[in-house]
C-alpha cells in the first residue's frame, strides 16, 4: 500500500499560552479545532495501518510519503501559480531525500524504488501464472 499525503504544516508542533489562547474568539478556536481534528485523521490512519502491516509481518507493504513540514504558499491548495508548482516541486525533490522514518533510514526514493520493483516483479509474476 502506498499512501500519498497532500502534505501538512508544522504549526501542530507549536505551544500556545493560556494568556494566547484567553484572547481567541469563537472563530479561531473553531479553526483550530478543526485544523487539529483534520490532522489528527490522516496521523492516525497512518498509525493504524502501519501498525496493522507490522502485526501482518508484512511492514515492507506500506508506506506512507508526506512532508509534515510545509511553510508559506506551499500550503495553499488553492495556488496553482507556476511559481508555486516550482515550489511544490522542489519541496518533493527534497522529500525524496529525507529517511522515511527515525526508525527507518531508507530515504523516501530508495523506498519508492523498492516499490515500484516490488509491484514490477509481483507484475510479471501473475503474468507467468496467467500463460499456463
Amino acid at each position: 500500500l502506498l499512501s500519498l499525503g497532500t502534505g501538512t504544516t508544522s504549526e501542530f508542533d507549536k505551544t500556545y499560552t493560556a494568556e494566547e489562547t484567553a484572547k481567541w474568539g469563537t472563530a479561531r478556536w473553531m479553526l483550530v479545532i478543526q485544523k487539529m481534528t483534520s490532522a489528527a485523521s490522516s496521523y492516525m490512519t497512518d498509525y493504524y495501518l502501519s501498525t496493522a502491516f507490522q502485526d501482518l509481518h508484512s511492514q515492507n507493504n506500506y508506506l506512507r510519503v508526506q512532508e509534515n513540514a510545509l511553510t508559506g504558499t506551499t500550503t495553499k491548495a488553492d495556488d496553482a501559480s507556476e511559481a508555486n508548482m516550482e515550489l511544490l516541486a522542489q519541496v518533493g525533490e527534497n522529500l525524496l531525500k529525507k529517511p522515511v522514518s527515525k526508525d527507518n533510514p531508507e530515504t523516501y526514493e530508495e523506498a519508492l524504488k523498492r516499490f515500484a520493483k516490488l509491484l514490477s516483479d509481483r507484475k510479471k509474476l501473475r503474468a507467468n501464472k496467467a500463460s499456463y
